[in-house]
Formats: C-alpha cells, structure tokens, sequence
C-alpha cells in the first residue's frame, strides 16, 4: 500500500503567468499518479491568491510553474492557511525564481555562472556581444534572447524589456546543454539537451504547443560524459541547490563549455513534470518511476510541516 493511499491531496495547476498551459499538462500526469497511488485527489485550477481549497487537505501538490506558483506567492498563501504544500518554502522559491537574486548567492557561496551584469529595461549594456538578455522573473525561456551583434541589441532588449523593468544580461557561454535533477540531495542521471534549431526555447522545450510544428530537441540520459565530468557536472548542480538552500526537488539548468567546467545557468524548482518532462526522464534512468517519483516528492515535503 502506497504512502498516500487515503490521503486527501489538492493538485494546484494552471496560474496567472505565461506558463499556465504547460501546468495543466503537468498536472494531468501528477493527478493520475496520484490517484494510482491511492490518494483522494482534488485537482483546483487556479488564477490568482484567492482560489479555494476543500476542507480537511493533508497535502497540496503545487505544480503551478512560474508566476504565483514558483515564485513564493503560492508557498506564502499556503502557509498564512496552515496547510502543508509540495516542494521549496517561500524564501528558497523567491531565491530560485529571480535570477537577479540567485545570480547573487551563487556568486556569494562560490558557484560558478556565467559573468553578468543588471541593465535598467532600454539601456545599453556595457557587455559587448555574443550575450544573452533574460528577463529575471520568468521561466521556460520565456524573454530569453540571445544577441550575437550590435545590430541585434536594440530590439532584443525592447522584446526583454515587456517582461520586466531590470535585465540581467549574461555572457553567452559556448557548450553542451546539460541538465541535472535532484530529489533531496540525490543528483539524478544528467540529460543532455540538443535542440534542432536555436537554443532550448519554449518551442523547443513545448514542441506540441508550436503551432509551425518547428521546434524540437533531442534528449540523452545519461548524457554522453566521462566519470569524471559526469561527477563534476552533478557536484556543482548540488552545489547550486545548496548554495539557494533548497531541499526537496529541483532541476538545476548548466552549459559545459570545451574546458569541461560547467557553470550554472538557473534552478528551477518546479520543473515540468509530463511523463516526458526531463525530471521524470531522468528519475526513471535512475530506477524511478513516474508514480513513485510524485510519491517520492509529497513524502519528502510532508516531512518539513508537523505532523497535522
């Protein structure tokens, strides 16, 4: 008999940001497991803080990627509610979400990330190109650009600048697209990411939601890596949750440039979660399947609150 079996969880999905449509997604995978798990599951789709729970809740399942969901705002109502919540508290979701903030702490406690600067949106950034322009607050790529000249500046930051009122501008580092998950202090295998065109965008990581039908990637799990690189690439993703004081799931996004030292691009701290997603890609080369996974994850977070 499964841990959750009679358990009465609510599955937090869908939010008021961009990524509303890949929660839902997520959240049909999650809602199944669950229900196979045992549990009594109430799925709530939400649009803002005053959505409603049932009565009598032993836990909510969050997988609201983004905006409210990722960023400390649903953690914070949660918590004013007493009611215990899946994954990171309100400050490790606020660290993790702003990548002006992580970039700082990374910097802080020694982990390696690309050299960067803050711009105010519509100012020049002293960097000179190949850079790359992120708004700070959004996920799944979401205002991402990548500058190769000067030519394409300008607009690149008056695209950037829709999103958020400071940038961060980041060196563009040359290398293979890595990706590392983590459940508690267990690394997962590393995936490899090689998108077929441009970089790992929304298209790219959403390919069922283009509607060109151009954008793809192929996944490699494990990722093509000698012993060595392979431990020095899931050190420093452990690093970097640690370096946040994260402790329950993350997937921690690195480049591995030629010299073979990663560097750590972003945390996310609830990442896709379709059986597709890389998460549970990578969970299930290390022997972990879907179900069990989400399992995994509401035991760990029921372990932070006092036993109702």
């Amino acid at each position: 008999m499964s841990s959750l079996t009679h358990k009465r969880i609510a599955v937090l999905k869908g939010g008021p940001g961009s990524e509303r449509t890949i929660s839902h997604a997520s959240a049909a995978g999650v809602a199944k497991a669950l229900r196979e798990l045992g549990a009594e599951v109430t799925e709530i789709d939400v649009t803002g803080p005053d959505f409603e729970l049932p009565a009598g809740i032993d836990l909510v399942f969050n997988i609201i990627h983004g905006t409210f969901g990722e960023d400390g705002g649903v953690q914070r109502a949660l918590e004013a509610r007493g009611v215990p919540y899946t994954g990171e508290g309100v400050r490790g979701s606020e660290l993790a979400f702003d990548k002006l903030q992580s970039k700082a702490r990374f910097i802080e406690r020694g982990v390696p990330t690309p050299k960067f600067e803050i711009v105010a949106a519509g100012a020049a950034p002293k960097m000179q190109p190949p850079y790359v322009i992120k708004a700070p607050c959004e996920g799944s790529s979401v205002g991402v650009f990548i500058v190769k000249t000067e030519a394409e500046a300008a607009q690149a930051i008056a695209d950037a600048a829709k999103f958020a009122k400071e940038l961060l501008v980041e060196e563009f580092v040359e290398g293979r697209e890595l990706t590392v998950g983590i459940l508690d202090d267990q690394a997962l295998p590393i995936i490899e990411i090689r998108p077929r065109v441009g970089f790992y965008d929304w298209a790219n990581k959403y390919p069922f939601l283009d509607p060109t039908g151009k954008g793809a990637a192929d996944h490699y799990c494990p990722a093509a890596l000698d012993a060595e690189t392979t431990r020095r690439v899931q050190e420093t993703a452990l690093a970097a949750k640690n370096a946040l004081d994260l402790r329950i799931y993350c997937r921690v996004d690195l480049l591995l440039p030629a010299d073979g030292k990663p560097v750590v691009l972003e945390i996310n701290t609830i990442p896709g979660m379709t059986e597709a997603s890389l998460l549970p890609e990578a969970a299930k080369t290390a022997g972990i399947g879907y179900a069990p996974l989400c399992e995994r994850i509401a035991q760990l977070s029921l372990a932070r609150f006092p036993a109702q």
